[in-house]
């Protein structure tokens, strides 16, 4: 059994926040921060965020370089992962 160590605060976020997901491929989607969860034994880490399209209320989990501020561009601005703690817009 895998060692994850799980916490609700990360990059300046804590449970609630809003998020941008890149690559999620959709249109109008919302999306809350709920956790940051890393495998002890691999080093592999994820974000665990919940919403989707309107009224859905579905968890996911996304690499950490894939969630933005909400005004963030990606692809031009950097993600949370490269720039933990900016404010969010």
């Amino acid at each position: 059994m895998a060692d994850l160590r799980r916490t609700t605060r990360w990059a300046g976020l804590q449970p609630g926040d809003p998020v941008q997901v890149e690559g999620t491929r959709l249109r109008g989607a919302s999306w809350q921060f709920v956790a940051h969860v890393t495998n002890e034994e691999t080093g592999d880490a994820w974000v665990e965020v919940v919403g989707g399209r309107s009224g859905d209320r579905a968890v996911r989990s996304f690499r950490p370089d894939q969630l933005y501020d909400p005004a963030a561009r990606p692809g031009r601005d950097p993600s949370l992962a490269d720039a933990p703690g900016l404010p969010l817009g």
